[in-house]
């Protein structure tokens, strides 16, 4: 049976592609989708891949997670920086989580230096594009095979 790793995006993320793409890019969450599901079979993983603009969902599906999930992939976004709540979702969980940002956002403003996520994060891809993506996933297969 493949592992389960869930993959969680926040807000704003349903316009990638659309929004300031000089940062972000121009590849769209479904793109990200696509290339995800193809990099996940490739390293045996099943996804589920989810995004919302509401932090209650965020916090529901860590939830989730602690019980269907063999890691977690999380894009907090621009919740990154102010939820406290999420960052307790997530101590609760007992599996890898990776935290990814498309931007590199120690490069941006001041405020996005810091993320609540990150003290929880086994480990941290910024700034790789949605690329980012991938290399989480790499990083997820890596960790539950030495697990």
């Amino acid at each position: 049976m493949a592992k389960v790793v869930y993959i969680l995006n926040g807000p704003n993320l349903n316009l990638l592609g659309k929004r300031e793409p000089e940062i972000y890019g121009h590849q769209t969450l479904d793109d990200v989708h696509q290339m995800c599901v193809a990099q996940a079979e490739n390293d045996g993983l099943d996804i589920v891949f989810r995004q919302s603009n509401a932090e209650h969902d965020l916090i529901d599906w860590v939830q989730e997670a602690r019980e269907a999930a063999h890691a977690i992939i999380i894009n907090p976004a621009a919740y990154s920086h102010t939820s406290i709540a999420i960052l307790d979702a997530l101590s609760a969980c007992t599996c890898p989580v990776i935290e990814v940002h498309v931007s590199n956002i120690h490069r941006r403003e001041a405020f996005r230096h810091h993320s609540y996520v990150s003290q929880k994060a086994d480990a941290v891809i910024a700034g790789c594009g949605v690329e980012g993506y991938l290399l989480a996933l790499q990083r997820a297969a890596t960790l539950l095979k030495e697990s």
